[in-house]
């Protein structure tokens, strides 16, 4: 059920840390291509069963079409929903306790390289970044982009992207916006690269994956939604039921981690591993972008 080119990340590591058994309940709250999903399949087999969530109603209706045998006999269900939702969710379904819940918090290989809506400066596109494009309540990003000032341009900038020249940025984006509103993605590059000191423009994309990643985030209220999940995923889970969740920029896995942290005093949690699992250099050599992803996991009490 895998799409192709899809490769999951750290899929060794998920399936020992998460532990799927036959007969088991589990969650994948970012089902994306499938291919965590499928391997949690293969290995509760014959009886097992995943709950999908994806934001992106196009992943879903490819993985939908990939997926009927699985979807027919009840393996299988796919929501198209965020996970801050999941506890009304699974309510609605009648699903639980839980016996894993999966959170691949990266970005999807088809948003960077064919959804069309400007997650990546290597093409010329619109800027949406809205994982689910359908979604009116979502800003664009191209909406953040006109409609906030340079001081919260700038915080978003900071926040979200750890971006040095974040005020420079934000004050080029409000002037050039005057003459004409910034709506693609090599528009919004090229007003990246004028802000910034000509000793520091050769490294340019730099800076600029910094600020399509606070772009993205702050339009799709990312670390909000990992902040509202992460509880309801404890509460759903059975005694001795576990949580994996990957990451891929420090500000996820900080989130990740302190809530493990805290979950741990509170005597809900006890964490697999203290430090977190990094991928392979074989696998960084053949999917360069697992290079920066880091698993962290933890069991219930």
């Amino acid at each position: 059920m895998t799409a192709a080119g899809h490769v999951p990340v750290l899929l060794r590591e998920v399936l020992s840390h998460l532990a799927p058994r036959p007969g088991g309940t589990y969650v994948d709250a970012t089902i994306n291509g499938g291919g965590h999903a499928g391997a949690v399949l293969a290995a509760s087999a014959p009886d097992g069963r995943v709950i999908g969530f994806d934001r992106d109603p196009q992943i879903l209706a490819a993985l939908q079409a990939r997926s009927a045998a699985e979807i027919a006999c009840g393996r299988l269900t796919l929501v198209n929903a965020s996970f801050a939702t999941l506890a009304d969710v699974l309510a609605a379904h009648g699903v639980g306790p839980l016996d894993g819940v999966l959170f691949d918090l990266g970005l999807s290989s088809h948003h960077l390289d064919s959804s069309g809506r400007g997650f990546s400066f290597a093409h010329d596109e619109p800027l949406d970044m809205r994982f689910d494009p359908t979604d009116e309540a979502c800003e664009s990003a191209a909406d953040v982009l006109a409609e906030r000032d340079a001081d919260a341009l700038a915080e978003i900038f900071r926040t979200y992207g750890e971006e040095r020249f974040a005020s420079r940025i934000a004050r080029t984006i409000v002037a050039r916006r005057r003459t004409a509103p910034i709506t693609t993605t090599h528009a919004l590059l090229a007003a990246i690269e004028q802000s910034l000191p000509a000793g520091a423009r050769w490294r340019a994309r730099r800076d600029a994956a910094r600020i399509f990643q606070a772009l993205r985030i702050a339009a799709n209220d990312e670390l909000d939604a990992v902040a509202a999940a992460l509880p309801q995923a404890v509460a759903a889970l059975a005694p001795g039921g576990r949580l994996v969740a990957i990451s891929f920029h420090s500000l996820e896995d900080r989130l990740v981690k302190h809530f493990l942290r805290a979950e741990v005093a509170a005597g809900r949690l006890r964490l697999i591993q203290r430090k977190p699992i990094l991928p392979s250099d074989e696998e960084v050599a053949a999917n360069p972008r697992a290079a920066s992803a880091k698993l962290r996991s933890a069991e219930r009490r």
